[in-house]
């Protein structure tokens, strides 16, 4: 090509130059400046590297200029970049100091080597703009579905000709057991393009949540049409996968289109990814009613939602254990992806355990707490009551209710219990003085005596030391470790205190610091979340 190139008559070179400018989709210039720089490489070997060397092809006509740029200085160091001003003048009377004068040369007669020199310059250039155009064109179309020819497959690596570009499917982002070979037509989703030192890369995958989406979008209308949303996929390539949708229409039921009549629209998709099985649920904006559609085909007995590490508590029938958690954990997998919670998934029987685990320690606190026998501590236990707390403040009628108490026996039992719970003031009090809490914590609102105590342990013993800690560092926090959120406790993570309870003990333990200061003083932000 090159070769031709420098040699053709003047229209010949734009002939040439427009033809690989069409074959390569770049612009004609490009290839023009690409066989400049060809010839200005070639011409620098045969005048000497030491001198500056200009090429231009003329874009009408095809006639090449060589010419040499020469600065005009007082003194001539470098005689093959510089030139007097006296002989420079003598060529541009308008020359100055600074200018540069162009020294036209003769046409070059390229050898063997020289035209193999340029021939490899055009080819590098050629390739660039290639590469550049590649990446303009398809660096906006990352998220679409593309269909491609499979060119070669190298260690499982599948590299796909898109007809203007070439872009690669990663053995692993394949679906499992899938096999392609050279010729097979492949539709795939463009997740990434980047520019790499050896090109722009076009990144496919076949095992992307969103593939399965858009071929949904593709075989069901009104998924095309925005009537049906699909608001998440959560997939094991291959093998499962789990959708949800939701519909603005009330009268359009989104999982039937989406099925479509006797399965069609979603045997299509099947069919699509090598028979991956796919459930279809309804989208819920109540996260638990949500998570039990996504459990299905499992029945669920019973939930107990925890929304600060969005973590939720599934009771199901014994029978149906294996069925909600699925093969290899795949069901209870998939529905945690699908809905973004944490799922742990008890029996019946093992959630009857637990409570009954809980009954009796409840009852074994208020028989020593109360100093009571085991039918009154089982008595207030199943009535509701947790702590001593409760049957020391609460409403006497509440007690007087329990079949079997009167009012004697009620009396009776809160006196008990407010004794216990001063005991325990008392004893948390002394044990705070101990670890050297100081008496101007103790007298901040809020903070009770266990508090006192926790805080102590933790060496929080001055208001400085409190004024200096966050909300976060009392209440605790929600912290992603491995991809799984999990809460950091607190130092006083046990006592069911809020955030803005937290603010208001930090905030009282730094009003000292504010005391001497001038009231226009600046605001002082609350607590934050550290």
């Amino acid at each position: 090509m090159s070769t031709s190139a420098v040699s053709a008559n003047r229209l010949e070179l734009l002939q040439i130059a427009d033809a690989v400018a069409r074959e390569k989709a770049i612009d004609q210039d490009i290839v023009l400046g690409a066989m400049e720089e060809a010839i200005q490489k070639a011409a620098k070997s045969r005048y000497g590297a030491e001198n500056e060397i200009r090429v231009e092809i003329d874009r009408k006509n095809g006639e090449i200029r060589i010419s040499r740029l020469l600065e005009v200085v007082e003194t001539v160091e470098t005689p093959a970049r510089e030139i007097t001003l006296e002989d420079a003048k003598q060529r541009n009377p308008a020359a100055e100091i600074g200018n540069f004068i162009g020294e036209e040369l003769p046409p070059l007669e390229f050898g063997r080597i020289a035209a193999q020199s340029a021939k490899q310059v055009i080819v590098q250039k050629v390739r660039d703009a290639e590469r550049d155009r590649q990446y303009e064109e398809y660096k906006d179309r990352v998220g679409e579905i593309i269909n491609g020819v499979v060119k070669r497959v190298e260690y499982g690596n599948v590299v796909v000709d898109l007809g203007r570009g070439e872009a690669i499917c990663r053995r692993d982002e394949l679906l499992p057991r899938e096999n392609f070979r050279n010729g097979d037509r492949i539709r795939a989703y463009i997740y990434d393009v980047r520019r790499e030192p050896k090109g722009p890369q076009i990144f496919l995958s076949r095992s992307h949540p969103q593939f399965m989406a858009l071929l949904f979008g593709q075989e069901v209308p009104e998924i095309y049409d925005g009537i049906i949303e699909i608001k998440a996929v959560a997939r094991d390539p291959g093998s499962r996968a789990k959708i949800a949708v939701i519909s603005s229409d009330p009268s359009i039921d989104p999982v039937g289109a989406c099925v479509g009549m006797r399965g069609s629209r979603v045997q299509a998709v099947v069919n699509e990814l090598q028979g991956e099985k796919i459930d279809i649920i309804q989208w819920n904006p109540d996260a638990a009613t949500f998570i039990v559609n996504a459990l299905a085909p499992a029945e669920v007995m019973k939930v107990v939602m925890d929304e600060d590490i969005q973590r939720i508590e599934v009771v199901v029938p014994d029978d149906q254990l294996s069925l909600a958690i699925g093969r290899r954990g795949q069901n209870v997998r998939l529905a945690s992806q699908l809905t973004g919670w944490e799922i742990d998934i008890l029996t019946e029987s093992e959630e009857s355990d637990r409570r009954q685990k809980e009954f009796l320690e409840r009852s074994a606190l208020f028989m020593k707490g109360l100093n009571v026998d085991e039918v009154v501590a089982q008595l207030l236990a199943s009535e509701g009551f947790s702590t001593i707390e409760e049957v020391a403040y609460v409403e006497l009628d509440e007690i007087v209710e329990i079949e079997g108490f009167d009012l004697e026996t009620a009396e009776e039992l809160q006196n008990r219990a407010r004794e216990f719970l001063e005991e325990e003031q008392n004893r948390a009090d002394s044990e705070r003085r101990e670890l050297g809490v100081s008496d101007e914590i103790a007298a901040l609102p809020l903070l009770t005596s266990a508090m006192l105590v926790a805080l102590g342990k933790a060496g929080i013993q001055s208001l400085d030391d409190l004024a200096d800690l966050s909300s976060d560092e009392l209440v605790g926090w929600i912290e992603s470790v491995d991809g799984v959120k999990q809460r950091q406790p607190g130092i006083l993570e046990d006592f069911e205190l809020g955030e803005e309870e937290a603010n208001e003990i930090i905030m009282a333990a730094r009003a000292h610091w504010f005391e001497d200061e001038p009231e226009d003083a600046p605001a002082v932000d609350e607590a934050g979340d550290g």
